[in-house]
């Protein structure tokens, strides 16, 4: 059984998130460990008709952000990675800066210290010098930085595919097989 965190930090775009655990939900053999932010409940109950309650019923294992005694806050918890949707500023500075005061930051940090795949997707816009040197310091440590930019080949009609596309891209980035978009095929 492959293991999967997902963490969901306080930036807009909860939606990532919450479809990222639905699609693993479906996915035999994966389990899920979720860490859900105070900011991330905060921003799910203004962008979505979700109630925190109702995304962790999605994961298997439900961690809470202050646990830095949790399983999955040391290496010898084996996982496939771990993926961050939306990823905030402030959680992306405090994981370049190896700033482990939560249990998100601390799980981030063990999977880049692990050498296993670490993909956050940040959602902030536009970005200025210190967010991108955040973001050079993450992929210089091994992570893998994949902002939520659709592509439009795949003609998506709804908000919902195109927030598929970017969960497709994620768990490309595991090496998870989804059919969430349909692939660049060639002319």
């Amino acid at each position: 059984m492959k293991r999967v965190i997902v963490g969901i930090s306080g930036a807009s775009g909860t939606i990532y998130g919450v479809r990222l655990l639905q699609v693993l939900k479906e996915i035999q053999d994966i389990e899920t460990h979720l860490i859900l932010t105070r900011g991330a409940k905060v921003a799910m109950e203004h962008e979505t008709s979700f109630r925190p309650e109702e995304l962790e019923a999605f994961a298997d294992h439900v961690h809470s952000p202050e646990n830095l005694a949790s399983s999955i806050s040391s290496g010898s918890f084996l996982t496939e990675g771990m993926i961050v949707a939306p990823c905030s500023m402030k959680s992306l500075s405090m994981i370049a800066n190896s700033f482990n005061d939560n249990l998100l930051v601390r799980a981030a940090d063990v999977i880049l210290k692990e050498r296993r795949k670490l993909v956050l997707i940040p959602r902030e816009t536009p970005l200025h010098l210190g967010h991108l040197r955040h973001m050079i310091a993450i992929t210089e440590m091994g992570g893998i930085i994949l902002p939520p930019v659709p592509s439009f080949y795949h003609k998506p009609r709804t908000i919902h595919d195109i927030v598929d596309q970017t969960i497709g891209k994620a768990l490309d980035q595991l090496g998870i097989s989804h059919d969430l978009f349909q692939r660049w095929a060639g002319r």
